[in-house]
């Protein structure tokens, strides 16, 4: 039996698309947490994620075994400081290169604010675009 390459634990890092230099490379953090995809495909994609205290999230979605194999998933706020949330994923599994030297399986691709919210007194508008990468742990 073939192990599904989505399924485990993930570090999770999404950045902002800005094109410009910056002196310091912090700022264009955007998000940072764990992924856990406890299945995914054929019957579809389900896991958790955490991005710091009271801020977890659910994933649903599916993947493809194509080449690349591809992920596509929904987050939707599921703690406590983050009931308002959806963000929806679109993202590839790096290939294996044949002669690579510690090389980890790593999913990147690019997430969207689906829906606004309110944090922080500020409403964080929908539409928002971010680069991400996901290694696994």
């Amino acid at each position: 039996m073939e192990i599904n390459p989505f399924v485990g634990s993930w570090k999770y890092r999404s950045f902002y698309n800005q094109p410009q230099k910056l002196d310091d490379l912090n700022k264009l953090l955007f998000g940072e947490g764990e992924l856990r995809i406890e299945r995914a495909c054929p019957l579809g994609l389900e896991g958790t994620g955490t991005f710091g205290d009271g801020y977890e999230v659910r994933l649903r979605g599916s993947c493809g075994f194509g080449y690349p194999a591809a992920v596509r998933m929904q987050a939707t706020g599921s703690g406590a400081n983050n009931p308002g949330w959806v963000y929806d994923y679109a993202g590839y599994l790096v290939p294996a290169w044949p002669h690579g030297v510690d090389q980890r399986p790593a999913i990147v691709g690019s997430v969207i604010r689906t829906a606004s919210y309110i944090e922080n007194g500020e409403v964080q508008p929908a539409g928002l675009v971010a680069t991400f990468i996901a290694v696994r742990l």
